[in-house]
């Protein structure tokens, strides 16, 4: 037996000290060995002006603030009450949704990584306190799910995993990441304690567990969790943990799309079913292939990434179409093959427009997807996606002044639709039913920094620009630092100023987005034969010298998108987009006049113009519009058309502003005459 505790003793004392020997980046794909690109640290990008810089500013303000509030608050989300309640400091029941112990730990890791940028000690202060508890609500073996810890403290029972809609699974991978990042953002030990006895719960849980009771484990981001897990501690458990985690997902006979699991992932060929489920699914299989290099896993995500690109993701990157839908496809002539899905993806192309679901949870599963395919493949079609979905379909779901929030985030909304749907499309403070996405949506915001860049053993790649301070170690040891100075997304001039250099050559890689086309290059003010084709990167290899100046010029103009004609609602309509963002015509800007009586002539020019809404400066688009008559459509389906139109000033908003100026209706896609 001393035998045995010295021998978990030094366990316990080698795994501290590969923590202690982590880096401190977001993402830990440092030494992955089959990742391309490796993340930077979290405290290696200051935000200094422009668009990301304000919408940091508003998360540290009133975003992340905001959100702490709301979690420590028993009146409006009971999420850390439960906790007390858990730990036997409190009386009373368990309140709210399964998920509320993953929201709490969503809205703690944005709080560490507010921390680590400001080292504010009341961030600290706050985290400690709460942390304390959360550590007293875990059992001894290391379960830890408020829901059943509540029941178990009246009934004395141990049941767990019971539940095939249970969250268990998904709160621990949420906590496992908060653990993570937390210890990065703070070197403390204290979370990430907590989350290593709960992992080592589920390590032992599924050595024992039956394939039926193993699979009740919906919405994995305990995937995720698992490979962040070992990427921290080393420990080789956690890895074996996720390879198991992927060779039962579908090894039962009564799996479900909705999950997933109705057929083995590896046998997958297109995405079906719940649309965050699925997303936060392959982030955790694409974490997985990039430490163990295992070609079927990148053979079915390719699968899935095609599928969903091609045939089922929206021109804002959002995901999830259906409020409920059918799978394989509701056609099937045995009725047990047809399936319920909520928060569908849906048939290829079927894409609608006012009852696009669109969970901003799914959209965000999307960056996280798209950014760990970008990191093992070094791909620039993936940070094409993350960069989409991030500017349009990420924050729609949270208001300009960092307090209203979306569930689903649909392409049109019309006061006319003679049905109410399910989930609100004014943005609320709290939405009771299912407030996950809001923490998700502001964790995701606190941590764009952490996406702007990569490194790699050839040098610096630029992902997302935005005006920032960078300082940072590449893999090779050389040490960068530079400023860049952008209006991007409103303007496609970058500035790229060196500031400190090692003697060597290395080169930058500086992405050239698919939306643009004759990019220019100049290195202190002369143009350079670089290639810089669009939706690769551009690499500049060369001995860097102090006060190099490199320019990209981006050219953005206003572009009008058509979908392909199987997506029905869009057929004979039009998009516009400018650089990364989708526009919208919302009724605020047209008073007095329906939106969808207008159409866009193809021939239309739109020119950009400054527009503040709620204190937010951003680009809209001002151009011309045909108007027709407006006509009365009540109790009437079809009728002859009238050629009866005039000509209109009309003003695109981006589709991620729009709500933020009272109820108003709106829509993406509009008529397009020809």
């Amino acid at each position: 037996m001393k035998a045995l505790k010295n021998s978990v003793f030094i366990t316990l004392c080698l795994i501290s000290l590969c923590v202690q020997a982590q880096d401190k980046a977001l993402v830990n794909t440092s030494n992955s060995p089959y990742a391309k690109l490796h993340s930077i640290n979290m405290t290696d990008v200051t935000w200094t002006k422009g668009f990301w810089a304000d919408r940091f500013k508003v998360a540290t303000e009133t975003m992340v603030p905001n959100m702490w509030a709301i979690y420590n608050d028993p009146k409006i989300s009971h999420a850390f009450e439960n906790f007390k309640i858990a730990a036997g400091l409190d009386t009373g029941s368990h309140s709210g949704p399964s998920f509320h112990d993953g929201d709490y730990y969503k809205t703690l890791e944005a709080v560490a990584v507010l921390y680590a940028s400001t080292k504010n000690p009341k961030l600290n202060e706050m985290m400690d306190n709460a942390i304390a508890i959360i550590g007293k609500s875990q059992r001894e073996d290391g379960y830890i799910y408020t829901k059943a810890m509540i029941e178990q403290r009246k009934t004395g029972s141990k049941n767990q995993f019971q539940d095939r809609l249970s969250f268990e699974s998904y709160n621990i991978g949420h906590l496992m990441t908060a653990g993570c990042i937390h210890y990065r953002a703070t070197g403390k030990m204290i979370l990430l304690n907590i989350a290593k006895k709960a992992t080592d719960y589920l390590y032992n849980f599924y050595k024992s567990a039956s394939p039926t009771l193993a699979r009740n484990a919906i919405c994995p981001s305990h995937y995720m969790g698992v490979v962040e897990m070992y990427r921290t501690t080393k420990d080789p458990r956690y890895l074996e943990l996720a390879q198991h985690l992927i060779a039962i997902k579908g090894k039962i006979d009564d799996g479900t799309d909705d999950n997933q699991d109705r057929i083995p992932f590896l046998q997958q060929t297109k995405a079906m079913g719940h649309a965050v489920r699925a997303n936060y699914l392959y982030a955790g299989v694409a974490d997985l292939y990039a430490e163990t290099g295992k070609d079927s896993l990148l053979n079915t995500l390719n699968l899935m990434w095609d599928d969903v690109n091609q045939h089922k993701m929206y021109i804002t990157g959002g995901c999830g179409s259906l409020y409920d839908g059918t799978s394989p496809d509701g056609t099937s002539y045995n009725p047990a093959d047809v399936q319920k899905i909520h928060q569908a993806f849906g048939r290829d192309f079927q894409l609608p427009n006012f009852t696009a679901h669109n969970e901003t949870c799914a959209n965000i599963g999307n960056v996280l997807w798209n950014w760990r395919m970008l990191q093992i493949t070094s791909d620039a079609k993936y940070a094409d996606v993350m960069e989409l979905a991030l500017h349009n379909s990420v924050l729609s779901g949270i208001s300009l002044d960092g307090k209203n929030f979306l569930y689903t985030n649909p392409l049109a909304q019309s006061d006319d639709l003679p049905f109410k749907q399910r989930w609100s499309k004014d943005r609320l403070p709290y939405i009771a039913l299912s407030n996950c996405c809001p923490p998700n949506v502001v964790r995701t915001i606190a941590e764009v920094s952490d996406y702007a860049y990569s490194c790699s053993d050839k040098g610096l790649w630029f992902n997302l620009y935005g005006g920032n301070n960078l300082s940072t170690t590449l893999t090779n040891g050389q040490k960068i630092s530079l400023s860049q100075e952008t209006n991007y997304p409103w303007d496609g001039k970058i500035k790229i100023t060196i500031k400190e250099i090692a003697n060597k050559a290395y080169s930058l890689f500086l992405r050239i987005p698919s939306w643009t086309h004759d990019a220019q290059i100049t290195i202190n003010g002369k143009t350079e034969n670089i290639k810089a084709i669009s939706g690769t990167y551009a690499e500049i290899s060369r001995v860097w010298k102090k006060g190099d100046v490199v320019e990209l010029n981006l050219p953005m103009e206003a572009t009008l998108i058509e979908a392909n004609p199987l997506v029905e609602e869009n057929r004979n309509q039009v998009a516009v987009k400018r650089g990364p963002i989708v526009y919208c015509l919302e009724s605020t800007d047209l008073p007095g006049k329906s939106i969808f009586n207008a159409f866009i002539p193809a021939s239309t020019k739109f020119e950009a113009k400054p527009i503040n809404i709620d204190g937010a400066v951003m680009m809209s688009l001002v151009g011309n519009a045909k108007m027709v008559e407006p006509n009365n459509w009540k109790n009437v389906l079809y009728r002859p058309i009238e050629d009866k139109n005039t000509t209109t000033a009309i003003k695109l908003v981006p589709y991620f502003a729009w709500g933020n100026r009272g109820h108003s209706e709106m829509s993406v896609w509009l008529p397009v005459s020809r």
